[in-house]
């Protein structure tokens, strides 16, 4: 009698093996016939049924149903795109002869995309929370180590420092640094150099004619960055200690790191330091001293910093060296044109008197001023980013402000035109 109930018990989990193959089967048909509905029904169904199948039955279920959630997420719907990155980990778990390795691996890549192109949407609108968890989700699906990088760094735009600094901290005990090749081109239009994701890509616009002088080199280290963002947040709860402790040690272990020399400059500069960040920055200017891209990175890490005068004036050496530098062109514009608000909120707190009135002419013509300064960079800038609608609104506003009709009208129509 026993015996007997042990064949039985044999032919029961055949008939369970059977039934969920079934299922599986049935939903990978309706998948292939796009019926997402009735895939995502079988799926289901055959999961209810999966508790006592082999690895190899699990592992074919679990990459069909990571297929069917990634397509029924429909690149936006991050619940189901979660599911579909959690199949497809198991699928690689229960996959022991790697039957289904090549299914496995392209639907792994597919979420990483799906995932990658949601967080970039998310990152846009400023939902950097949700970016970061989506980021961190696809470098646990692909362990692509850029993946938690750009998590990390929209932890910090979140405001959730806690992740942010897990993110970090794991990223340099694997040594990252985010270095690798990049392929560039010169863009004919406005003589910028265009770094393109890949070779293939730089080889397709080659052929546009937009483009001219293909090169190839390795981008600067993300360690620096990673520290930076490291000490910030150390020293944003008070850490001070921490913080430079960190950076010292990181210098130790690469002295002749320009990316370190200038996140200590800006960690310095924060904690009041102004004597030691003098010294960092004569160490970063006197290793290369005729590069226009490291003066306007200067500059956008002293106006991040707060010191107007010192970016306007490392903006102003980076277009000595290039003169044809949109970027420094534009920044220089906005450096100047962010003292207008400080002279609007005067105007606007005057009142009727004769001696308001008159200090309102004043601050106006004081308003004038600043944009007659930022005139002539933005006028430059729009020479190579003509395409660039934000340049010429602000260009706009500032001729219809000076009373330049002319140029005003022609700016109103190439809006128009763009918009």
């Amino acid at each position: 009698m026993k015996k007997q109930l042990i064949v039985m018990s044999a032919v029961l989990v055949s008939v369970m093996a059977f039934g969920q193959k079934k299922e599986i089967k049935k939903a990978e048909k309706a998948f292939v016939k796009k019926d997402l509905v009735e895939a995502v029904a079988q799926i289901k169904a055959a999961e209810a049924m999966l508790g006592s199948a082999d690895d190899e039955t699990k592992a074919q279920f679990y990459a069909a149903k990571g297929e069917i959630m990634l397509a029924d997420a429909k690149g936006g719907n991050y619940e189901k795109m979660k599911e579909a990155a959690d199949a497809f980990m198991k699928a690689k778990e229960f996959d022991k002869n790697n039957d289904f390795e090549s299914a496995i691996a392209e639907g792994v890549q597919n979420t990483r995309v799906a995932l990658v192109n949601s967080a970039v949407k998310d990152q846009n609108a400023k939902n950097y929370q949700l970016a970061s968890e989506k980021l961190l989700l696809s470098y646990n699906v692909k362990k692509d180590t850029s993946d938690l990088y750009f998590a990390a760094g929209n932890a910090v735009n979140a405001k959730d420092y806690d992740a942010a600094l897990a993110n970090y901290e794991k990223l340099l005990d694997m040594g990252y640094t985010g270095i690798r090749k990049e392929y560039r081109a010169l863009r004919i239009e406005d003589n910028e150099v265009v770094t393109f994701a890949s070779e293939e890509d730089r080889n397709a616009e080659m052929i546009s004619g937009k483009y001219t002088q293909p090169t190839e080199g390795m981008s600067e280290s993300a360690r620096g960055d990673i520290l930076r963002s490291i000490v910030l947040i150390e020293s944003s709860r008070g850490n001070n200690e921490k913080a430079l402790r960190i950076m010292k040690d990181a210098r130790a272990e690469n002295p002749n790191d320009m990316s370190l020399v200038r996140a200590e400059a800006d960690m310095v500069y924060r904690m009041g330091d102004m004597k030691r960040y003098e010294e960092l920055m004569n160490e970063v200017l006197a290793a290369d001293p005729t590069n226009p891209e490291l003066y306007y990175n200067l500059g956008v890490s002293a106006s991040s910093n707060g010191n107007n005068a010192k970016a306007i004036e490392y903006y102003k050496k980076a277009l000595e060296l290039k003169p044809d530098y949109p970027s420094a062109q534009i920044n220089i514009a906005s450096v100047i044109l962010g003292q207008e608000k400080g002279i609007v909120d005067e105007m606007n707190g005057l009142g009727m008197s004769k001696a308001d009135t008159k200090k309102y002419d004043e601050l106006s013509e004081k308003r004038n001023g600043l944009y007659s300064q930022a005139l002539p960079y933005l006028e430059s800038a729009l020479a190579s980013r003509g395409d660039n609608v934000e340049l010429v609104r602000t260009l706009m506003n500032i001729y219809s402000q000076l009373s330049m009709d002319a140029k005003y009208n022609e700016m109103k129509a190439k809006l128009a035109n763009m918009e």
